[in-house]
């Protein structure tokens, strides 16, 4: 039997529900075996100030294993990246799993990963994306060249339209209502958990 090559697998990492159901995506249904997953998160000191508690209370990624939780009163203050990637070390203890941080430096996010991915090698891209009412009516507006000044696309879906790996955008659908998945061929994917 052939087993497929080692891939490198990214998941934009944030402290964010949106980045927890990449992270469960990847984990259940993307990763083999044999890939390597990296945590990347992209570092903005002044734009959140948010924790990944909601992450650490989410169900098991697996029926045989539990995500870490925070007691309740504890401090919120925690490293969520080290939260992270000990959840990936339960869910799928063969996968070897890394972190990778770099700050924005005056950088759109979309530059910044697209950058990452090419630098690394990296052959398959997910991001949490989260869809608005405006935007899931409306569509996005397509740009090229750099994000900036293109204000109604989001960073998932500029990285959709413009990484040179498979990029996917993860959307979670309720408990177990499975994910909406967004590529560049496949718009509005849904998949069953």
């Amino acid at each position: 039997m052939v087993t497929p090559p080692e891939r490198k697998v990214m998941v934009v990492a944030d402290p964010t529900p949106h980045s927890a159901a990449a992270l469960q995506y990847a984990l259940s249904h993307a990763m083999l075996e044999q890939d390597e997953l990296i945590l990347f998160h992209v570092e903005n000191p002044n734009s959140w100030k948010n924790t990944f508690s909601t992450f650490l209370r989410k169900p098991s990624f697996s029926s045989t294993s539990t995500a870490p939780s925070v007691p309740e009163g504890a401090s919120t203050d925690i490293d969520f990246l080290d939260q992270m990637k000990r959840a990936c070390e339960i869910a799928q203890p063969n996968i070897p799993v890394r972190i990778e941080k770099t700050d924005i430096d005056g950088k759109d996010k979309a530059t910044v990963i697209l950058s990452k991915c090419k630098a690394l090698g990296i052959d398959l891209l997910i991001i949490g994306q989260r869809r608005s009412l405006s935007s899931a009516i409306l569509g996005y507006k397509r740009s090229s060249g750099s994000m900036r000044g293109a204000k109604l696309i989001d960073t998932a879906d500029y990285l959709i339209e413009n990484s040179q790996c498979t990029c996917v955008g993860v959307q979670k659908r309720g408990q177990n209502g499975g994910y909406v998945l967004n590529t560049k061929t496949h718009k509005n994917f849904w998949l069953l958990a």
